[in-house]
């Protein structure tokens, strides 16, 4: 009989958004006539800009004519769209060439499989809260024991993020292979500075680590003090991959396209001690697991970063900014301790009085018929918090936020 790759039996519970999912299918079924305003799960509202869908459309024409129609494209992605990107990246002061772009169908599909090219004894360090995709995919890949009773997987390096360090994690006290940084964070919402990422960098490169940094928010940073891509810091290059996604940009979360950067001067070493090239080990999985992502899709995705394209996604984030602002304040306001959400689409907020996260969960769900993500799911540093995405409609984050100052916890 063919045997399962046990690991997976190690996954804690569910994975974070089913369960939620779960809870609230089960909720709707019992109070079918409640107004349930989700809040919970980072998935956007508005609808593809202008340029974005014309951009769509002429890619989508040209598949319909035999002159212009194409098939298989490359796995990396087209050229056009790697240049784009890699002179959006100039733009923002980060050495990037188009050739280190490899285009894919999302960051969490790319954040869980760089883990695949590096030995499976990897010393792994990950915050705490973390996007659950880091752990789990080490997990599902052997690289940790079973999880305690606080959900932490034996053999993982967790730096935790509190309110007392400013959610700003400290360097591992001992030698770590393989570290995940997400800033702007999801879930807290707090983006790390200039000094704390060259901290990072130094430790990468004075231990051969390789800091794997997720960006995918890096579009909602306002200060221009403030750094968007790890590629501004220097030596990166030769410690850091970079992800970044059109998802929560530019409305792409049931469009599909990201795209992670991998330098060519980033090496690792294989089990002889000998140098290889991340790059080229990346490109050799891509093309041999993944065919690429749609030409239409590459070309909307282009668009993006023309002239009408930025102004048009600046007026989108706008847009969820101030639900975000709105949700921080009206929280506020009701007492409750409330972080995030002034560079980064997430309000990471303290639970009141002693609840756990998923208790919290449940009285907002079953009380305020609003739902949001409880911090637990993210690590044990998240428990006793909670995360609310600012992506809505404008009117029900209004509403949502009423009901919650109405229960006054």
């Amino acid at each position: 009989m063919a045997k399962i790759n046990s690991n997976y039996q190690k996954l804690a519970a569910g994975y974070l958004f089913p369960e939620i999912g779960r809870r609230v299918s089960a909720f709707t079924a019992a109070n079918p006539d409640a107004k349930v305003i989700r809040l919970g799960i980072g998935d956007v509202v508005l609808p593809l800009a202008e340029p974005i869908r014309k951009a769509i459309d002429a890619g989508v024409e040209e598949l319909g004519h035999i002159e212009s129609f194409k098939g298989y494209g490359p796995e990396q992605g087209y050229e056009f769209l790697r240049q784009a990107i890699a002179d959006h990246f100039q733009s923002q002061g980060a050495d990037v060439a188009a050739d280190e772009v490899f285009v894919s169908d999302g960051s969490k599909c790319d954040t869980g499989n760089i883990q695949e090219i590096f030995s499976t004894d990897a010393v792994v360090a990950v915050t705490d809260p973390v996007y659950p995709v880091y752990v789990d995919t080490n997990v599902m890949a052997g690289r940790t024991g079973a999880a305690d009773a606080s959900g932490r997987y034996e053999g993982l390096v967790y730096m935790p993020c509190t309110v007392e360090n400013g959610f700003d994690p400290e360097l591992p006290t001992g030698h770590v292979d393989l570290i995940y940084l997400c800033s702007p964070n999801n879930p807290t919402g707090a983006v790390l500075s200039r000094e704390a990422l060259q901290k990072w960098v130094d430790y990468a490169k004075a231990n051969e680590s390789i800091i794997l940094f997720d960006s995918a928010y890096e579009a909602y940073i306002s200060d221009p003090s403030l750094v968007r891509s790890i590629y501004e810091i220097p030596g990166a290059r030769d410690v850091a991959i970079e992800f970044r996604s059109f998802s929560k940009t530019a409305g792409f979360t049931g469009v599909r396209c990201a795209y992670t950067v991998v330098p060519k001067s980033v090496q690792a070493r294989n089990e002889n001690g000998e140098l290889v090239s991340l790059h080229t080990l990346w490109s050799r999985r891509q093309t041999t697991k993944f065919n690429g992502v749609s030409y239409p899709i590459q070309k909307g995705a282009a668009a993006v970063f023309t002239p009408e394209g930025q102004a048009a996604i600046k007026e989108t984030i706008a847009y969820y900014m101030e639900n975000a602002r709105l949700i921080r304040e009206g929280l506020a306001e009701a007492g409750i301790a409330v972080y995030g959400g002034v560079h980064a689409p997430y309000i990471w907020l303290k639970t009141p009085g002693n609840i756990t996260s998923w208790e919290f969960f449940d009285l907002l769900l079953s009380k305020a018929h609003v739902v949001g993500t409880p911090g637990s799911g993210f690590g044990s540093s998240g428990e006793g918090y909670f995360r609310l995405s600012a992506f809505g409609v404008r009117e029900n984050v209004i509403e949502a936020v009423s009901r919650i100052k109405a229960l006054k916890l």
